[in-house]
């Protein structure tokens, strides 16, 4: 089941007695969490009595087994939710194994895991097919449409070209998303809950906007010294090494894409229209993509993501940022 067809199973009220969602999304699994728990308890009060949210390592297979076979007191159902779960081994797991079997219906077993498991891991094995969500991190068009939902579910009316703004300047982290969405609301005046393309320029502002215009276009020429001084630009502005680097793995990224689907013999306007992208930048990306061979671009994304990997763990950001937007002229 992808997330699309859990989210509409929810809006019939039916959560099923077992549920297995995974994926890289730490967020969207809380939001499922928050959703399942509003549907079950629109009563608040029930909370306390009838939703339970462990952690595998420390309940273990029997603890989490138990919980979930508890009946229900003062509600029509139980909800017990589990972070961790795939850190059991299989063995070790036995008694939540043999509960999946023949579950409690008055009970509704939420198995939380903020990671994409792989196709042989027991949980996969054990969970009917029917009951696995697959949750992945949203990207390009599908990050916009989480994006007005999102803000919505918020209170908060947010246009496409907004969002869609927001996805392009800021990238795809779901939480960062929400943060600027909000800062744009706030831009708007007190009480605004109205969100376009005007509250997001003035909080991301229009220098920003020309800088990573001029620095996707001195990649795509591979315009070092372009290249450079724009990027001492943003971060003597101010900008955030990490939201830099979102943008050149989001362009290395489409250049792979691009290249991928070519090397498939899909057609430009097909190609066009996955990326949603505006038509001069996605003729730049078809046009970079001949010239590149297909391992070139794959380890132009790979070094994006060593630099992130170096930025967390403690890297100068500046000199980082410098030496990858030198490999990726090069390259």
């Amino acid at each position: 089941m992808d997330y699309t067809a859990f989210l509409r199973l929810l809006e019939r009220a039916a959560v099923p007695p077992v549920l297995l969602l995974h994926g890289p999304e730490p967020l969207l699994l809380a939001d499922a969490l928050a959703r399942v728990t509003e549907i079950l308890f629109p009563d608040p009060a029930a909370l306390a009595l009838s939703r339970e949210v462990l952690d595998a390592r420390e309940a273990g297979a029997d603890g989490i087994a138990r919980a979930a076979l508890t009946l229900p007191f003062l509600s029509a159902r139980r909800l017990v939710a589990v972070r961790g779960a795939e850190l059991l081994g299989s063995r070790q797991a036995e008694p939540l194994t043999a509960y999946v079997a023949a579950p409690n219906p008055a009970t509704a077993l939420l198995l939380l895991v903020d990671q994409e498991l792989s196709p042989t891991h027991w949980l996969l094995k054990t969970v009917p097919p029917a009951a696995v969500v697959s949750v992945p991190r949203p990207v390009g068009r599908a990050a916009v449409s989480w994006l007005r939902s999102r803000a919505a579910a918020d209170g908060l009316d947010l246009g496409e070209e907004a969002a869609s703004l927001l996805v392009q300047l800021v990238g795809d982290d779901l939480t960062t998303l929400l943060g600027e969405v909000e800062k744009a609301a706030v831009a708007g005046g007190p009480g605004n809950r109205r969100v376009t393309v005007i509250e997001v320029r003035a909080v991301v502002g229009e220098h920003r906007l020309r800088h990573v215009f001029e620095l996707t276009r001195a990649l795509e020429r591979r315009d070092l010294a372009g290249a450079l001084t724009v990027l001492g630009a943003l971060l003597s502005a101010g900008e955030e090494p990490l939201g830099v680097l979102g943008m050149l793995t989001r362009e290395a990224r489409s250049l792979w894409q691009v290249k991928d689907a070519l090397g498939r013999g899909r057609p430009a306007e097909e190609i066009g229209r996955a990326l949603r992208r505006p038509g001069p930048a996605v003729a730049a990306l078809m046009a970079l993509a001949q010239s590149v061979p297909l391992e070139a671009a794959t380890r132009r994304l790979a070094r994006c993501w060593e630099v992130e990997r170096r930025l967390k763990s403690g890297g100068m950001p500046r000199a980082e940022l410098s030496l990858l937007i030198a490999d990726l002229c090069a390259v």
